[in-house]
């Protein structure tokens, strides 16, 4: 399995999107994305490299599996 890395906010916005999630507001640097089905939003800040702590924080408000995310991460670089 491979491991999480750093990548760019416009990579996870990418991430997010293809599963499902829409822009839904932005506050300073922070943007909220949210899905159907989804209690929170998800929210990336745009940051040049956003750390393993916040995608995997992201990733467990939409549920997202680690093959998921990275099936998707595949189609966004």
């Amino acid at each position: 399995m491979p491991r999480l890395t750093n990548v760019h906010w416009k990579v996870l916005v990418c991430i997010f999107q293809h599963d499902g999630f829409k822009f839904h507001r932005q506050n300073g640097d922070h943007r909220a994305y949210i899905k159907k089905g989804v209690i929170r939003p998800i929210v990336i800040p745009t940051y040049k490299s956003i750390g393993k702590d916040i995608i995997h924080s992201n990733m467990r408000t939409a549920k997202m599996s680690r093959d998921r995310y990275f099936e998707l991460l595949k189609k966004c670089q």
